[in-house]
């Protein structure tokens, strides 16, 4: 009886498991997501990463225009636009979550050979991500950033001194991890090519350390020392290697300005083109002015043509809005070329770029940093990178009879050579990266430069300025309200250390000072 009762036991135990497995399997099956990958692969987790600090950071409608509004390449009248009239608020560290897959991105790749190209392309998100957290904010966690797995919740800040340290660690491992690795998948911008990655790794340091210009004798960091080792390595030859993300017809997929059938853009009748472009672009015969705008209406209902520099008129950023408004309603303003919104793919938008490496070499050429070429060589050749880019991507309906050819630039680069002290040559680097920035480095690239050098002149307005004191320009965003809702201790500490514990936007950090 024991034993008969045992076997009965045993089946119903054996009958109600595979009940329970047949319902559990139909559950996964119903609940699994057929579009949705079940396992991450080394290459999934690229593309994903990329996409984070490329197309994800490139936004798109009214907030493809923030970045250029702060750094007065429009003007905007939808409404009062505050980064136009300065007013910084608190930035984010939202860019830190996608670190956390580089450690699973390493260590499912499946040759060391492609294992060192995954470590190497975590080391440039990771100097990417964390330079430009600090060049908002100043110190910031670096050490202990994205160290949850060891119970690390509440991240100390490191000096911002650490932290460039640690970035420009981070860059000379990516350049010998690459010069070690693979072709890698899931990598849109380059296809993978480990070389075309060198490049933009060596010359997005060479960036970073232009941005140290005033720590030149900090024993630590050994700017020159640095500058002059990273030139040695590969670098970007042109505008194929720009660190750029392209566009296509695709739903989603079109460039961020532009109005099509696949992407409807309700907010193209509300920019204006700065006299901060426009004046610079006339001063000098430029003809990339035919490639960035459309010439002022009125100006053209009173018989000018569309080639002739004179039909173009900026307005002033720093102008009160009301008078921006009547510019706009008389037709006294420049819009954006028609090809920024006509286009599904108008051009690629660079985020670092061929012709950003040529004027930073002219600038270090110009501090006596390098020796070799002169800097004259570097600055046409960022002005000509510039101008045979536009020529290759914009349709020539689009620049009103007025070419871009390469005698034209050669022409252009001598008419506009380096000359006066090294001050008055600085200034004419950094305006003519300015113009060549036009809708790129969308990390409001151009104002930080504006920061560093005080170029191009960007006019202060007391009257419209948003900044308090409306006197001066800002420096700076304020920290996350995340930090100091969730890590207020060591936030505190940071601003304490740095501002005398005044998180405002006139603080100037330590590569400021």
């Amino acid at each position: 009886m024991i034993k008969n009762s045992f076997w009965k036991y045993i089946t119903l135990v054996f009958v109600v498991g595979l009940g329970f497995s047949s319902c559990t399997k139909k559950f996964d099956e119903i609940n699994t997501n057929p579009d949705r990958p079940s396992s991450v692969s080394a290459e999934w987790l690229a593309t994903n990463m990329l996409t984070a600090i490329t197309s994800k950071n490139i936004a798109t409608g009214t907030d493809f225009i923030q970045p250029f509004a702060l750094c007065k390449y429009l003007a905007w009248t939808e409404k009062q636009n505050n980064l136009q009239y300065n007013l910084i608020d608190r930035t984010n560290f939202d860019r830190f979550l996608i670190l956390r897959d580089v450690d699973p991105m390493v260590n499912i790749a499946k040759t060391p050979e492609l294992q060192n190209s995954y470590k190497a392309l975590g080391h440039f998100v990771r100097a990417w991500v964390f330079f430009r957290a600090t060049m908002q904010v100043g110190d910031i966690p670096y050490s202990e950033a994205i160290q949850g797995d060891d119970k690390i919740i509440k991240a100390k800040y490191d000096s911002q001194k650490d932290v460039f340290l640690g970035i420009l660690e981070e860059l000379d491992a990516a350049d010998d991890l690459f010069s070690k690795g693979a072709d890698f998948g899931g990598d849109f911008i380059y296809k993978g090519s480990v070389d075309k990655w060198r490049r933009l790794t060596n010359t997005f340091q060479l960036h970073v350390l232009m941005n140290l210009y005033k720590k030149t004798s900090d024993t630590d960091l050994k700017v020159i020392q640095r500058f002059n080792q990273v030139m040695a390595r590969p670098l970007m030859r042109d505008y194929t290697d720009n660190f750029a993300v392209t566009y296509n017809a695709s739903s989603g997929y079109c460039y961020p300005w532009s109005s099509t059938p696949a992407q409807i853009n309700a907010f193209t009748i509300y920019p204006m083109v700065s006299a901060t472009v426009i004046d610079q672009l006339k001063a000098n015969q430029d003809r990339r002015l035919f490639y960035y705008t459309e010439p002022a209406r009125a100006l053209i209902a009173s018989g000018k043509t569309a080639s002739d520099y004179d039909a173009y008129v900026g307005v002033e950023p720093s102008d009160v809005y009301s008078n921006t408004i009547n510019a706009h309603n008389s037709g006294n303003f420049c819009d954006v070329n028609k090809r920024y919104v006509e286009m599904f793919n108008a051009e690629p938008v660079g985020l670092f770029n061929y012709w950003d490496l040529q004027f930073i070499l002219a600038e270090a050429a110009v501090r006596g940093w390098i020796s070799g070429s002169p800097a004259q060589t570097y600055y046409a050749n960022g002005i000509k990178g510039s101008m045979a880019f536009l020529a290759n991507y914009a349709p020539s309906s689009y620049s009103h009879n007025m070419s871009l050819s390469a005698a034209y630039a050669d022409t252009y680069a001598q008419q506009v050579a380096l000359q006066g002290n090294s001050e008055d040559q600085i200034r004419q680097i950094i305006s003519q990266k300015y113009i060549a920035g036009f809708f790129h480095n969308v990390d409001y690239t151009a104002w930080f430069e504006n920061r560093r050098t005080g170029y191009p002149t960007f006019i202060l307005n007391s009257a419209t300025n948003q900044n308090t004191p409306a006197s001066k320009f800002p420096v700076r965003w304020t920290y996350p309200q995340k930090e100091l809702d969730y890590n207020s201790e060591n936030v505190r500490a940071a601003i304490t250390r740095q501002y005398n514990g005044s998180d405002d936007s006139n603080q100037l950090m330590w590569i400021l000072q």
